[in-house]
C-alpha cells in the first residue's frame, strides 16, 4: 500500500468517527438522528441535547480535521503522484488528507454512512494549515451567527469567507506562505459546505430555518442524564 494511500484510509477512518453520535448516545441514551433536524452534527447536537454536549462533539469534530490534516499527513511519502510539481506538496498532501476526514465526516463506516455536513471537520482541516486566517473566518462566523442567530446562514457564509480571505492575503498583500492550492480547495469546501446546506437554504427563504434561542437541552430531552 502506497502511503499517501495509507494517509488517505487513515484520514477517512478519523473523520469517520461519529462524535456527535457517540455523545448522543454514550451519555444520554439520545440517538440525535432521530430528533431535531435529524442531523448527526454538532448543530443538532446544540439543538437537541445543550451546549455542553454541543461543545464536546465540536471539539471531536474539530479535532477530526486537525488530526487529518496536522498529524496523518506528516507520514513520510515515498514517491508524489505526478501533477502536483506546481503546487506545494505539503499543502496538496494536507488538503488531500483533509478532504478524506471530510468525506469521513459525512459517510462515516462506524455510523451506517450517516453523518454530519462536514463544516467543524472542515475548520479543524484548514486550522491546521492557515491558522491566521481561520481566526478571521471564526470572526465572520461568530458575528453573523450573534447578528442573525442562524447557524446555517453563519456556517456558509464563514466557508465563502475562507477562499476569500485566502485571496486577499495572496494576491493583496502578497504572502507568499499560502500556496495556490488553498485557493482551489478552499474554494470547492466552501461551494460543498453550501451545497450540503440546500435543506437550510430552503428554509432561510421561507422564513422557517430554526434560530438559536438558548443553550438549554431541547424539550423533551430533560431527565435523559448530563454531562
Amino acid at each position: 500500500m502506497g502511503s499517501l494511500t495509507l494517509i488517505l484510509l487513515l484520514s477517512y477512518f478519523a473523520g469517520s468517527i461519529p462524535g456527535s453520535v457517540w455523545v448522543g448516545q454514550l451519555l444520554y441514551g439520545v440517538d440525535v438522528r432521530r430528533h431535531g433536524s435529524l442531523n448527526a452534527g454538532a448543530t443538532n447536537v446544540f439543538r437537541v441535547l445543550g451546549w455542553k454536549a454541543g461543545i464536546l462533539s465540536t471539539v471531536v469534530d474539530v479535532g477530526k480535521g486537525l488530526l487529518a490534516a496536522g498529524v496523518i499527513a506528516t507520514i513520510r511519502i515515498d514517491e508524489l503522484p505526478s501533477g502536483f510539481a506546481f503546487w506545494q506538496v505539503e499543502s496538496v498532501i494536507r488538503l488531500l488528507a483533509g478532504i478524506a476526514a471530510i468525506v469521513g465526516h459525512m459517510l462515516p463506516v462506524w455510523a451506517r454512512f450517516q453523518g454530519g455536513k462536514g463544516v467543524n471537520t472542515a475548520a479543524g482541516v484548514l486550522f491546521a494549515i492557515t491558522p491566521k486566517t481561520m481566526w478571521i473566518v471564526i470572526g465572520i462566523f461568530m458575528l453573523v451567527l450573534f447578528g442573525s442567530r442562524y447557524v446555517s446562514l453563519a456556517s456558509m457564509i464563514a466557508a465563502l469567507t475562507f477562499p476569500a480571505t485566502v485571496a486577499i492575503r495572496m494576491f493583496v498583500f502578497d504572502i507568499e506562505a499560502l500556496d495556490r492550492s488553498l485557493l482551489l480547495f478552499g474554494s470547492i469546501f466552501a461551494l460543498a459546505i453550501v451545497y450540503a446546506h440546500r435543506s437550510n437554504i430552503q428554509r432561510l427563504l421561507a422564513g422557517t430555518e430554526s434560530k438559536v434561542q438558548n443553550f438549554r437541552l431541547a424539550h423533551g430531552m430533560r431527565g435523559r442524564g448530563e454531562l
